[in-house]
């Protein structure tokens, strides 16, 4: 929605570079959440811009107690889990996948790239309130097709709506248990969005494309950045120089924080680290959530073994 005269910007906290590492097996990932740069953003535990060729990827690994929200941006990726789920999402695609009291996957690039092209994308973390963490596992895919678009600042600024709402649109979608707005923004020259963020959220921004301006400070920051906001303020506001011959291209992510202790060991995300030690224990004896997993071993995870 538009700002109102009375809307106040949110101060930026940080702004860092989300440096590339090896990840998986093969994969190239950019982290920007989960790093000691920002270890918990409330409800967000990582953040992962990966790039991963064919024949690399993510085999069969565990999870507990935390959502996964995987948005491809060029290139396709399977997935499959102990539970029989199998599927396959494309560039512009999503899918959300509820670990809950414990779930078995793997997550390979489709091998049918025509070009041979890496393929990329956002991976989210993102917390399960306590209540929650020990709920069954769900999967929800969301289509590039089915996901509505704003345009504002005529028509300089236009917003994918994923989920949330930005400039009157609303996403009409409840695909997370722990309320998360994500919008994809892409401004050309001389255009300036103010996107409105609920109270009681946290937001960053992560940059894609172009050079673009932040904040009542106006900061410029490039692609591969995480730009980090003050929980005050109703608005994010993002504009792109007039003069900057390209369009800028990034992604809001505002999440309701969760008033709640995080422990985290690898992929489990519980409360305490009495529960870090009942998950290891319960995968490990495929109980409590984990008895499929005894014997099983994913039919896409299989191109990773030599």
């Amino acid at each position: 929605m538009p700002a109102t005269n009375m809307s106040i910007p949110r101060p930026i906290r940080k702004i860092f570079l989300a440096v590339e590492t090896a990840e998986g097996a093969g994969a190239r990932v950019r982290r920007s959440i989960g790093t000691p740069q920002l270890r918990n953003f409330s409800p967000f535990l990582m953040l992962d811009h990966f790039n991963v060729a064919p024949g690399a990827g993510f085999p069969d690994h565990p999870h507990r107690g935390q959502e996964t929200i995987t948005y491809m941006l060029t290139g396709a990726f399977d997935h499959e889990d102990f539970a029989g789920n199998a599927g396959r999402i494309h560039a512009g695609d999503l899918q959300f996948m509820t670990a809950g009291r414990g779930i078995v996957h793997s997550e390979m690039p489709a091998p049918d790239s025509p070009d041979g092209a890496a393929n990329t994308g956002l991976q989210l973390w993102v917390d399960l309130p306590a209540a929650l963490k020990k709920c069954e596992p769900r999967y929800r895919d969301l289509r590039g097709s089915e996901i509505p678009a704003a345009e504002a600042d005529e028509g300089r600024v236009q917003v994918k709506v994923i989920s949330g709402k930005s400039y009157g649109v609303d996403s009409v979608q409840d695909l997370a248990y722990t309320p998360v707005w994500l919008l994809d923004v892409t401004i050309k020259p001389g255009g300036t969005l103010t996107q409105e963020i609920p109270h009681g959220f946290n937001a960053f921004v992560y940059t894609l494309d172009g050079t673009t301006r932040f904040g009542k400070e106006r900061r410029e920051v490039p692609r591969y950045h995480n730009v980090v906001f003050e929980e005050q303020g109703d608005v994010i506001v993002a504009e792109n120089d007039a003069a900057s011959g390209q369009d800028v291209r990034f992604v809001i992510v505002a999440g309701q924080i969760l008033d709640q202790p995080v422990v985290q060991y690898g992929p489990f995300v519980v409360n305490s680290r009495e529960e870090v030690m009942e998950a290891m224990f319960d995968y490990q004896t495929h109980s409590n959530g984990f008895e499929r997993a005894k014997g099983w071993a994913s039919e896409i995870g299989k191109s990773m073994v030599h």
